[in-house]
C-alpha cells in the first residue's frame, strides 16, 4: 500500500513538473495558429500597429515594454491589460506599471480582430504580435511569434511588485529573477539591450543622483559627467520629466546602449549591474564595439524564449472579447 502511494505521488509530481516545463517552453504554441480560424489576424495586427507607430514612433518601445511586463507576471497571458475592479487592484495599477503606455493601441487592434473573427484571437497574442511589429516598424529586428496563447483571468498588482525586476536590482538579484522565469544570464544581458530605445521618468534613478547611500551622495559607479547632466534634467522629487535611456541613439535599435553601459553611463542600477558579472560584462564590452547583426540574432532568440513563458494554451484561460475585462 505504501509503495503504491509513493508511486502515485511520484507520478503526480512528475506530471506537475512536465506541465511547468511545457508552459515555460510554450507548448501548444505554433506559427500560423490562426491560419484557418482567422486568416487575416496577423495582417490586422500589423496594419494597425504600423499605422500607429508611423504617427507616434515613441509607442514602439512602449509596446515592447508592455509585452515584457506582461510575460514576467503570470506568463504571457495578457493579464497586464486587465483593468482593476471594485475588489481587485490589477497589474496595470501597480507602481512599476503606472508609466506603461499603448493600451489604446491593443484595444484598437482587438476591436478590428473582433469585427473580423469574434472570440478567436487572444489579447495575449495581440500584444505579443504588436510588440514585434512595432519594433520592426522602427527598423529593429523581426522575430518569429508562434501563436495560440490564451488570456488569463487573474491580474494582481501585488504580483507585479514581486515579479518585475526593479531598476535598483543588483546582478545577483537579476540573475535569480531571470532564472526563476526560465531565462538565462545571456537572456538577461540581451533583453536589457531593449533599453536602447525609449525613455524613463526620473524617479527610477534619482537616488543614484542625490542620495545613493543616504548621505546626499551620488552613485560612484556612474560617470560623474553623466550624473551632472542628469541632475540638470531631473531635480529631486521630479516625477514628470522623461530622459532618454540611450541618449544619442534612443530612437534606433542598435548596440549603442552597451557602449553607454561600458562607459558607466547606464541609466539604472540594473544597467550598471551588468558590469558586475563576468559573462554579462564580457557581453556588454563585446557589443559596445558594434556587431549589431549578432546582437539582433541574440535579441530575436531571447524574445522568442520570453514570449513562451508561462503561456496558457488549449482549454486553459479564455479568449477575451475586450482586453480590459474578463468575459
Amino acid at each position: 500500500m505504501y509503495s503504491q502511494k509513493l508511486v502515485s505521488s511520484f507520478i503526480v509530481e512528475l506530471l506537475v513538473c512536465l506541465w511547468i516545463i511545457g508552459a515555460a517552453n510554450g507548448k501548444g504554441l505554433k506559427m500560423g495558429f490562426y491560419k484557418k480560424t482567422c486568416p487575416k489576424a496577423e495582417n490586422i495586427v500589423k496594419s494597425v500597429t504600423e499605422q500607429t507607430i508611423s504617427r507616434t514612433p515613441s509607442l514602439a518601445p512602449a509596446l515592447l515594454r508592455m509585452h515584457f511586463h506582461d510575460c514576467f507576471v503570470r506568463g504571457c497571458d495578457g493579464s497586464v491589460l486587465l483593468n482593476s475592479t471594485s475588489t481587485t487592484k490589477s497589474e496595470k495599477d501597480a507602481a512599476p506599471n503606472l508609466t506603461l503606455r499603448g493600451f489604446q493601441v491593443i484595444d484598437a487592434i482587438k476591436a478590428q480582430l473582433e469585427k473580423a473573427c469574434p472570440g478567436v484571437v487572444s489579447c495575449a497574442d495581440t500584444l505579443a504580435l504588436a510588440a514585434r511589429d512595432a519594433v520592426v516598424k522602427i527598423n529593429g529586428p523581426s522575430w518569429k511569434v508562434p501563436t495560440g496563447r490564451r488570456d488569463g483571468r487573474v491580474s494582481l498588482a501585488s504580483e507585479a511588485l514581486t515579479n518585475l525586476p526593479p531598476p535598483f536590482f543588483n546582478i545577483t538579484q537579476l540573475k535569480n529573477l531571470f532564472s526563476s522565469k526560465g531565462l538565462s544570464v545571456k537572456d538577461l544581458v540581451v533583453l536589457s539591450g531593449a533599453h536602447t530605445i525609449g525613455v524613463s521618468h526620473c524617479p527610477p534613478f534619482t537616488n543614484r543622483l542625490y542620495n545613493f547611500t543616504g548621505k546626499g551622495d551620488s552613485d560612484p559607479s556612474m560617470d560623474p559627467n553623466y550624473v551632472a547632466a542628469l541632475k540638470r534634467k531631473c531635480k529631486p522629487n521630479d516625477s514628470t520629466t522623461t530622459v532618454k535611456m540611450d541618449p544619442g541613439s534612443s530612437k534606433k535599435v542598435d548596440t549603442h546602449y552597451y557602449l553607454l553601459v561600458s562607459n558607466r553611463k547606464g541609466l539604472f542600477q540594473s544597467d550598471a549591474a551588468l558590469l558586475n558579472d563576468n559573462f554579462t560584462r564580457s557581453y556588454v564590452r563585446t557589443k559596445a564595439t558594434g556587431n549589431e547583426a549578432k546582437f539582433f540574432n541574440d535579441f530575436k532568440a531571447s524574445m522568442v524564449k520570453m514570449g513562451k513563458m508561462g503561456v496558457l494554451t488549449g482549454s486553459d484561460g479564455e479568449i477575451r472579447k475586450k482586453c480590459t475585462v474578463v468575459n
